[in-house]
């Protein structure tokens, strides 16, 4: 390839979405704002954990800078590519959860990450990007879905038609409990091992996943932020958020990196929920907004056909 891998550049870009995400979520939240941590790692590496917790609008959010140099991967980064596995490597992120206080509010994820790993004798060091942006609503809404995706493929139109549809049905996959055999929430887009293009070509397609973040999710909150609630919502919120530490804990292969990689344990579990709850075989009432939630709203759709059916 023509175009050489920069992880510096990436790196730098990472650093700066990291602030411009905390800003614009500080000031949706109006009242509490980022803790702020310069964590240096071996050998020129550099951890910056952003975490904003108990404001008026979201209860706990992380937005995560990473950036680590080692001599050999994690084995949650190598189970895809067992080539790769002793070898040297440097690796960049951003990783972000946000957990709002009212449940009209969904929870997102979004994480890109970069990995460069070193070159054997003779041949070109291996590259990738991967990550993307996912939506965990608690009580369903159309139109906050239609628009969600209609975000979430306007980051991917450049790069191609068909690529939405591939990454939608990618994240529909892997956001999935298998041992519930249920969604996580209603997805987004979701990449990984992605040098499509060359260097050049699939770096300009993570930040325009980057880009489109902000612009899918804050309408979204600032719509349902104030809605009334009460105790119900409440505890379904917390019943629900039960199942994303589940996901978190059990199948997410961002945790596993995270652990495996000796990383600081209070950044990687940065992204679970401040309080969550489990009920010994709760069921939803029949026919509630509750019950609809899992019986509809999160089934893999196609939100930006016209019919929802």
């Amino acid at each position: 390839m023509s175009d050489q891998p920069d992880v510096l550049q990436v790196r730098d870009y990472f650093m700066d979405l990291q602030d411009r995400i905390c800003a614009a979520l500080a000031t949706e939240d109006g009242s509490a704002d980022f803790s702020r941590e310069e964590l240096p790692g071996p050998g020129g590496g550099l951890a910056r954990p952003r975490v904003l917790a108990d404001g008026p609008v979201i209860e706990k959010t992380a937005v995560q800078f990473t950036h680590s140099i080692g001599k050999q991967l994690p084995a949650a980064a190598t189970e895809r590519n067992p080539n790769l596995t002793g070898r040297g490597f440097q690796a960049t992120a951003i990783s972000l959860i946000v957990h709002p206080r009212n449940p009209y509010a969904p929870t997102t994820h979004m994480n890109l990450r970069f990995f460069l790993v070193d070159a054997e004798s003779g041949e070109d060091p291996v590259w990738y990007f991967g990550g993307g942006f996912d939506l965990t609503p608690y009580y369903g809404f159309e139109e906050d879905a239609v628009h969600w995706h209609a975000e979430a493929r306007a980051a991917c139109v450049p790069f191609g038609t068909e690529l939405y549809p591939r990454l939608k049905e990618w994240c529909d996959r892997y956001f999935y409990l298998e041992h519930r055999d249920e969604q996580r929430g209603i997805g987004g887009i979701f990449f990984d091992d992605w040098t499509a293009g060359g260097f050049d070509s699939a770096f300009a397609f993570t930040r325009s996943v980057g880009e489109h973040f902000l612009s899918a999710y804050l309408p979204i909150l600032a719509k349902r932020k104030d809605t009334p609630y009460g105790e119900r919502e409440r505890d379904f919120q917390l019943y629900r958020r039960g199942r994303y530490a589940e996901f978190n804990l059990a199948i997410d292969r961002g945790t596993r990196y995270g652990l495996q990689s000796g990383r600081r344990i209070e950044s990687v579990l940065a992204s679970l929920p401040p309080l969550a709850a489990w009920k010994y075989n709760w069921q939803p009432e029949p026919g509630s907004p509750e019950a609809r939630l899992t019986e509809w709203f999160i089934k893999p759709r196609d939100w930006l056909a016209k019919s929802f059916d």
